[in-house]
């Protein structure tokens, strides 16, 4: 049973390899001198020499040799040209990018990715890395996420085999309108059951990018540009109420507290007590009405020719994507309006995703939603935190749907692919199509050749909107890629 697998370890790398240190002491056992050395004294006499006719004759071949062997040694040079030119060239091998030995992590903002890359340098998985950017991306992009919005993931574990969805429970509010933040006690559920790396270490770094300040990055600056500053000041404005643009310093202290007393919180039921405490204070409550219940359950499965395919179960939309891909797959065609139509250029993204992976075929997808662009626009004065909007609570389940791949059910060490789709509130229809179009690329053996020497390869198209990440192991490494191509920064090692 899923619920009972432990964390996902790592084989620590080591610096130098035993074989070596075998090689050499070895040589030193068996390395004796094939000629006397003329420098070094002998252990019998210069009488003895005296009476040994052939001492002498052995002593001037010794000679000889270091002389010729000097002379060789000059003009090898000599014709090479230079020292340098005769050292072997380095070891190892390029990788295109997106490509990495280990591990990678792909998010909507480099920091966040940053981040997940130096968590999983520490020694921690792709669940340390995932969450560790899912919160890194709480503080540099409320307008798609943040402590306030519902999560889902899915998470594939090499070792076992198996899938878990992640949910953040039934949408629940504070008062009408205004969702019951979920992130930290979803997020803590995920990390304590399959994580490595100390609770608190995830922390670090989305508080220090709260009370240090981070850099307004361009998906950040274009939503504000085109949603306004209502209900976002001094947050995200300058002081004339005009919103920060791209490369602007932006701070939020608040925040900063809410995630240092998180790393303190001694144990998982403590998670977000503070900030719903607060929280309830700053409406006017006595205290919140409802508690958070996220949940880890098996994900749902179905068979395919190609493997097995894992989603999440309601009230996510994996439910509708399952049914999709089977007609398709039976008619083998397109599946019926595959595309969704078309967004409003008004409109921004409403939801955030990223995508961990290592070259094992553990993945991790998450995805999360304040229901619209910076959510309710309720920011609490006293943690830092914009509340979600839930005024259409029938929206909720179409922002997940994250799909993993696996080749064969039978092989540990089968070919995994990860799917998530952002940007859109149709992301069943769209996960579809990407995965449609991944599974009819080039059939020709040539082609197969070329994919097995350069990883999986982008699906062209997302239907015009959105984002879709997609992650990979494939031939014992990580592979990171986006449709569209470079709208997700990326990192690994």
């Amino acid at each position: 049973m899923e619920g009972m697998a432990g964390p996902v370890g790592y084989q620590k790398l080591l610096l130098w390899e035993q074989s070596w240190e075998s090689e050499e002491e070895e040589e030193e056992e068996i390395s004796q001198p094939l000629v006397l050395d003329p420098w070094k004294p002998q252990e019998s006499s210069w009488k003895e020499v005296g009476a040994r006719p052939g001492a002498w004759a052995q002593l001037v071949a010794a000679l000889l040799l270091l002389a010729v062997g000097f002379s060789l040694a000059v003009w090898q040079i000599h014709t090479r040209g230079s020292l340098d030119s005769v050292v072997p060239p380095p070891r190892g091998h390029a990788h295109r990018p997106g490509v990495y030995h280990h591990g990678a992590i792909i998010s909507p903002a480099a920091v966040c990715s940053h981040q997940g890359q130096e968590l999983l340098v520490a020694g921690g998985n792709v669940v340390d890395a995932g969450v560790g950017a899912a919160l890194c991306l709480a503080v540099v992009h409320p307008h798609a996420t943040g402590l306030g919005a519902m999560f889902w993931g899915l998470f594939h574990n090499s070792s076992s085999g198996n899938s878990t969805a992640l949910t953040s429970g039934p949408a629940q509010t504070l008062v009408p309108g205004l969702g019951l933040p979920s992130a930290l006690p979803t997020l803590r559920l995920l990390h304590t059951r399959f994580g490595r790396l100390p609770w608190s270490q995830l922390l670090v770094g989305p508080t220090t990018l709260a009370r240090d300040g981070f850099l307004v990055d361009t998906p950040l600056a274009r939503a504000l540009a085109a949603q306004g500053t209502k209900g976002l000041c001094p947050l995200l404005c300058h002081t004339d109420g005009t919103p920060l643009g791209p490369g602007a310093h932006a701070t939020n202290p608040k925040l900063a507290d809410i995630l240092h007393r998180e790393a303190l919180a001694p144990s998982q039921d403590f998670t977000g007590d503070d900030l719903l405490s607060l929280l309830a204070k700053d409406l006017g409550l006595e205290g919140p009405s409802a508690e958070p219940m996220p949940t880890l359950e098996p994900a749902l499965q179905l068979s395919l020719a190609q493997g097995i395919l894992f989603t999440t179960p309601s009230p996510t939309a994996g439910p509708e994507l399952l049914p999709l891909l089977e007609t398709a797959l039976q008619s083998r065609g397109p599946s019926p309006d595959p595309c969704p139509p078309p967004l409003q250029a008004t409109e921004t993204p409403m939801s955030s995703a990223l995508a961990t992976v290592d070259s094992s075929g553990s993945v991790l997808l998450l995805i999360s939603s304040l229901n619209s662009s910076f959510g309710s626009r309720h920011l609490s004065p006293s943690t830092g935190v914009l509340l979600s909007n839930l005024v259409d609570t029938s929206a909720v389940s179409t922002w997940a749907c994250p799909l993993i791949l696996r080749g064969s059910p039978d092989d540990t060490e089968a070919d995994v692919l990860g799917l998530v789709a952002s940007g859109t509130s149709s992301v069943a229809r769209v996960t579809t199509h990407a995965l449609l179009s991944h599974l009819d690329g080039p059939q020709t053996q040539a082609q197969h050749q070329h994919q097995a020497q350069q990883g999986p390869t982008e699906s062209p198209s997302v239907c015009g909107q959105g984002t879709v990440l997609q992650v990979a192991a494939h031939a014992e490494h990580a592979h990171v890629s986006s449709v569209p191509s470079g709208c997700c920064p990326f990192q690994g090692f």
